[in-house]
Order: C-alpha cells, then sequence, then structure tokens
C-alpha cells in the first residue's frame, strides 16, 4: 500500500513523510570510464556489466560531448562507479571496451562528472543552435534491450526529421533526451503528438516503461492505456476515487487526463522576442550554486550573495515567462515585480557563457528597462543614476575634469543617483587621447587602439601603457579618426534607443564617415573588457541590419590577443612573480582569457586570478539599494583572495570597475597587464 500511495504522484492524498531504504555509500569509489565505437556497442555493453555490481551505469554518446578532453578513445561511453580498485579491474576486464580510464582521484573523477551532469543543459541545444525540449523524457526498457531500443528511436527520429542526443542511466535502461520540437506552431504540436504516440508503442513493444524515474505526470497519462490497456486504466481511476471522491487531488494526472498536447509552455506566447528568449531556459539550475564559489565561472553572483529564486537566472527568466504570457504577470513591460528580480541582476553576463541553454539575462535586462521607461513620460521615472552613469561618456566629454569639482559638493552623490557607500572615481587632469595626439611615432600604425571612455576619461596611464609595450613589441598605433564608444553604460541601463545611436556614430568613425568602407587600420584593440565584450556581442545584436557593425565586432582584439596574433615573435619581460586579482566577468563570459594567461606565463607571471564578478559591475555597484549585494559579490572570490596573496604577488585586473572595487573595499590598487609590462619594459631598457 506505502509503494502504491507513494507512486501516485499526489492523486490518493498528502505526504508526509516516508521510510526509505538507503544505499551505502563505497569505501573507496573509483570511476570507470568505458569508451565504445558507438552508442548502441555503448547501450548493449551495460547490460552485461550489472552482475560486477557497479553502483551506477551512465551513457552519453560524443553528439553530447563538446569535445572529449580527458575521455577515453571512442564514440560513446559509458560512466561507471565502483567501490575499490579490484573491482574496478575486474569492470574493465569484463567490459570489452574500445578504450578505457579509471579514475581514483576526487577531483579528477569530479571534472569527469561534471560532463555527464551538464548534459541535461548541453542537450537543450542542438549544434546549430536549435531549441531542444524535454518532450518526451524518461523512458526506459529492460538493459538487455537498451541497444535495439536506442537504434530503432534514432530511426524514429530520423522519419519524423527530428534530432535528439539521447543519455542516461544505462544501467537501469533509464534514456533522457531532448528533442527539437517545434511547439510553436501547429503542425509543430501535431508532429509532436504523432511522435509521441510513436516512441510509446515503441517503449511497450520492448518491454519498457514510459517513465523510469519521473512519473508520468500529464505529459505521459494519456498514453498509458498504451501499456497497460484500457481496462486497468480503468480500475486506477476506480481507486482514486476511494481515496479521492471530490477529484481534488493534483487532477488530470495518470488518469482522465487532459491531451498531452494541450496546455503546452509555448502555448499564447509570441514566435518571437523577449518571451521566447527567456523560454529557453528550461530549469537545469546550474544558476542556483550556493557560493563560496571556485574556478573561472561567474554565474549567478546574485543568488550566491541572496539565496533567493527570483534573483537566480532562472527565476528571472521564468519571471520574463510569465510576463510575456500574461497570466499570472498581467501588467507587461510595466511590471514592478519583473523590474524588482531584474535589478539586482548585475549584467555581468556570465550566464550567457555559463548557462548549459544561453539564457543572456544582461541582455533581455537592457531590453526590459528600455521598454519598462518607453513612452511620453518614461524618462521622468528612470532612476537618476540613468542619466548620470549611464550617459557617463556624454557627461565626461562635456565637462571633463570639470566633474571633479562638481562631485565634491555635499549633495553630488544624491544628485546623481549613487549610494552614499560609494566615491566617485576622480577624473584625470589629461584625456589619453589628448597625450597621444602630442606625441610623434615613425611606426606604420599595425592596429587601431579603441580609447574607451575608462581609458582615456579615468585611467589614461592604462592607455599609454598599453601603447609603450605594443610598440616595444615591433608594433605601430593608431587611434580612430574620431569620438568614439561602444555604448556599454547606454546598455546596462536599458537606454538602447540612445545605445543605437551612438553606436551609429561610431561606425560612421570607424568607416571614414556614413558612406565610408575604408574601416580601421589593423584589428582594433580595446583594453577594457566591458567594452571589447559590448562591441564583439552588443553591437552586431542591436544593429543587425548594419554590416559594418559584424565587421566592426569581427576586428575586435584584446590587449593579450593582439600581441600573439600580430607580434608572435616578441618575448614579453620576465617578471617571475605571483599574480592576484581579478578577470573581468565579460571577459569569461564573451571574450575568453586564454591568451591573457599565456601572455602571463611568457612573463613568468603565476597562479590564477580570481573568478566570479567583482560586484561593482559598472553602474550596478554605485546605485542605491546595491551596496550590500556588491560587498557580498566581492567576498565571493575577489577578496578572499586578495586577503590571501603573497606579499609580493602583483594585483592584475584589466576592468576598469575591478580595479575600482579593489580600492575601494581592500585598499588595494589593481593594474591592467599593459601597465605591469610597460613598467618592466621600461626597466629593462633602463638597466640595459
Amino acid at each position: 500500500m506505502a509503494r502504491s500511495f507513494c507512486g501516485s504522484e499526489g492523486t490518493f492524498g498528502v505526504l508526509t513523510e516516508a521510510t526509505v531504504r538507503l544505499v551505502p555509500l563505497p569505501a573507496e569509489p573509483v570511476l570507470v570510464v568505458l569508451g565504445y565505437a558507438d552508442e548502441s556497442a555503448a547501450a548493449e555493453a551495460a547490460a552485461g556489466l550489472l552482475p560486477y555490481g557497479p553502483l551506477t551505469v551512465e551513457g552519453m554518446a560524443a553528439d553530447l560531448v563538446r569535445g572529449a578532453a580527458g575521455l577515453p578513445r571512442g564514440a560513446a561511453w559509458l560512466f561507471c562507479e565502483v567501490d575499490g580498485e579490484g573491482a574496478a579491474r575486474a569492470l574493465v576486464r569484463a567490459a570489452d571496451a574500445v578504450d578505457s580510464t579509471v579514475v581514483r582521484d576526487p577531483a579528477g573523477q569530479r571534472a569527469l562528472w561534471r560532463i555527464r551532469e551538464d548534459a541535461a543543459g548541453t542537450a537543450t541545444r542542438s549544434r546549430d543552435g536549435t531549441e531542444a525540449w524535454p518532450g518526451w523524457e524518461d523512458c526506459a526498457v529492460p538493459p538487455a534491450r537498451l541497444g535495439a531500443y536506442l537504434r530503432e528511436f534514432r530511426a524514429l527520429l530520423a522519419e519524423f526529421g527530428l534530432h535528439g542526443v539521447p543519455y542516461g542511466h544505462f544501467g537501469d535502461g533509464c534514456v533522457h533526451v531532448r528533442i527539437d520540437f517545434d511547439l510553436w506552431t501547429d503542425k509543430g504540436v501535431g508532429d509532436f503528438r504523432r511522435f509521441s504516440e510513436a516512441v510509446a508503442d515503441l517503449v511497450v513493444a520492448h518491454g519498457g516503461s514510459l517513465s523510469g524515474e519521473h512519473g508520468d505526470g500529464q505529459a505521459r497519462a494519456e498514453l498509458l492505456p498504451r501499456m497497460y490497456g484500457k481496462e486497468l486504466v480503468g480500475l486506477f481511476g476506480a481507486v482514486k476515487d476511494v481515496w479521492d471522491p471530490d477529484g481534488g487531488l493534483n487532477p488530470g494526472m495518470l488518469v482522465r487526463p487532459r491531451p498531452l498536447d494541450e496546455g503546452l509552455r509555448f502555448a499564447g506566447l509570441p514566435l518571437v522576442g523577449l518571451g521566447r528568449e527567456a523560454a529557453r531556459c528550461v530549469g537545469v539550475a546550474k544558476c542556483r550554486v550556493a557560493g563560496p564559489s571556485s574556478g573561472p565561472g561567474v554565474m549567478c553572483p546574485s543568488y550566491r550573495a541572496t539565496g533567493e529564486e527570483k534573483h537566480s537566472t532562472r527565476g528571472r527568466a521564468r519571471l520574463l515567462h510569465e510576463m510575456a504570457l500574461g497570466e499570472v504577470v498581467t501588467d507587461g513591460w510595466r511590471s514592478e515585480e519583473v523590474r524588482e528580480a531584474l535589478d539586482l541582476c548585475l549584467s555581468c553576463k556570465g550566464c550567457r557563457s555559463d548557462c548549459p541553454v544561453g539564457v543572456d539575462m544582461a541582455a533581455y535586462k537592457a531590453e526590459f528597462l528600455d521598454r519598462h521607461y518607453a513612452g511620453p513620460l518614461g524618462f521622468l521615472r528612470r532612476p537618476r543614476s540613468h542619466w548620470t552613469m549611464g550617459r557617463l561618456p556624454h557627461w565626461l566629454d562635456v565637462f571633463g575634469r570639470g566633474l571633479n569639482a562638481g562631485m565634491r559638493l555635499p549633495f553630488a552623490a544624491r544628485l546623481a543617483g549613487v549610494t552614499p557607500e560609494r566615491a566617485m572615481p576622480r577624473v584625470a587632469d589629461r584625456t589619453f587621447t589628448s597625450w597621444f595626439a602630442e606625441r610623434a611615432s615613425v611606426r606604420t600604425a599595425a592596429l587601431t587602439l579603441w580609447p574607451d571612455t575608462f581609458t582615456d576619461h579615468l585611467a589614461p596611464e592604462v592607455g599609454r601603457a598599453a601603447v609603450r609595450v605594443l610598440e616595444a613589441a615591433g608594433l605601430g598605433v593608431a587611434l580612430p579618426q574620431g569620438r568614439v564608444c561602444c555604448g556599454l553604460t547606454y546598455v546596462s541601463t536599458g537606454q538602447l534607443g540612445a545605445a543605437r545611436r551612438v553606436m551609429r556614430r561610431t561606425l560612421d568613425v570607424m568607416a571614414g564617415g556614413a558612406e565610408g568602407a575604408a574601416g580601421p587600420t589593423g584589428p582594433v584593440v580595446v583594453l577594457e573588457p566591458s567594452c571589447a565584450a559590448t562591441l564583439r556581442t552588443d553591437l552586431p545584436e542591436l544593429l543587425p541590419d548594419d554590416p559594418r557593425a559584424a565587421r566592426l565586432a569581427a576586428s575586435v582584439r584584446t590587449f593579450a590577443e593582439a600581441l600573439e596574433t600580430l607580434a608572435p615573435d616578441w618575448e614579453p619581460p620576465r617578471l617571475d612573480r605571483p599574480v592576484t586579482g581579478q578577470t573581468h566577468c565579460h571577459q569569461h563570459a564573451v571574450l575568453g582569457d586564454a591568451a591573457d594567461r599565456r601572455l602571463r606565463t611568457r612573463a613568468g607571471l603565476t597562479g590564477d586570478l580570481a573568478g566570479g564578478c567583482c560586484g561593482l559591475a559598472g553602474n550596478f555597484g554605485f546605485e542605491p539599494g546595491h551596496y550590500e549585494v556588491s560587498v557580498a559579490c566581492a567576498e565571493d572570490q575577489l577578496l578572499p583572495a586578495l586577503r590571501g596573496a603573497a606579499p609580493e604577488a602583483t594585483v592584475l585586473a584589466d576592468g576598469f570597475s575591478c580595479r575600482t572595487q579593489m580600492g575601494d573595499l581592500a585598499g588595494v590598487r589593481g593594474r591592467h597587464l599593459a601597465e605591469v609590462l610597460a613598467e618592466a619594459v621600461d626597466e629593462g631598457e633602463t638597466g640595459s
């Protein structure tokens, strides 16, 4: 009776407590990874391993694994956990695999298991970018039938013109798969129904179950007569009526269900736009990882700081989904619930790379804010920080260092919409562009150095250092022939109309005029990671119909990338010291830091920089109500790394926000990698 009650999926009553059997943990866990020629071979081998007592037998094929680093040879793999090295050797001897790997080290085991854990997210995106959905999950067949079942399942996918990547608990015959169903159109939904019926018949033909571990619910209930027969399913209904005569407990589950294609998640959503973009989240919850975090990953700093679902990538995506449907969140773009949830989003872009399905909450936040404050009087409802920090490039161009005097006034912070815990950065006495204009160089320009707002007005020493190093590497440097701006601050505050205008003016300058096609001199080297990321991604996404945007985006290089590609034979000065500091979250998410790591290694700078987000994130950390979260984000990785660094360690941070956060919270001066190398170049020349 207890098993029947628990298996009723809440249709008999409410379960308040249960006694369960526990499986003892292995005393000496060893991971055995077995490689096979293909998925069918791996599936057929799984049943033969069960007599050797593995705790788990997990399977996946090469079309799920994006790069097989650390895996043995093969095109499909079984991940088997056993207790002890002797059991591992016995399993390998019995496996008849193409290749095998035995991993005893816990860190190595975690790295390999992470491939399997990420499968639920990786499988939601086909290699061509098509969205795939959990519309046919969790069926199971006897393990001995799994190979034959998967071959027929793949054939059925091909017959319907669908693509999916099976993976799962091969030792139990249980298969998970995400399939690229078209759930947006009537034809696609019809194909979904026909495919579901065909697969149900296939599972039953192999003696299997429509659900292996997740339950039948609404998705399978209509198909249960194919498995049990109508008479037995009718008996299920009679038993439910004994327990629940009023039919109030989970109606539509298991018995008397709604059609399987009714009430689909996308019914009522627009075919394009933010609602559809947010719907790509399928709840994998990789964003819901409690702090403190470790490693280079960024997502999701606001969740780690607050521990609240609504401040996770998944929670925000769900709210945007509900907003698009208009059933629960009924006031659309004016929704205060959605605005509140997005308010603590740092726009770090971490989810763009770390989320298995590529949710881009920074872009969604920008679009929401743009529409939230739209309308004749929308500008009056905007926070003051949107007009001050959101339009910072304009104010710096107009007032320059005159802003320093204004910010010393006692009411300046409140007037600017800045939290009183923060001090505004000081504007430099001389811009980088004015310094560059007065210097002479006989070198022919090999690249264009981008004078971003932060480098030009707030940290010109970074620009001067970059020129020093690039020229020491034999590279001539040019600047754009006019004022340019990537539009970052306008994007992050949701002023997309202004951002597009700024970007178009920039493209005019870079092309030599509105109709010009000359383009910049060589690659465009951008020192500020957030500006480089904006040019790489936001620029072409906001101006998709302007071919100049794609050309400029493709030409963007980081400082390290430029040295590596344009001066591959240049040897940087050897510094031979440890480093600490922060990898900018936009660099992690969009640009990558592989070239930076290689350059640091060549310069003898050892150690890793902190991952995560520094917590300042441009305007975010300056805005009222954000200070505590900003500090909590810094405490995740950055501040512990600074406190634990060796006294002689060099503190690196290419991002202006990261350097500002270090100074404000730790009293530490972080430097751009260009500054550290330029100092060494000068010392080397002086010494010689």
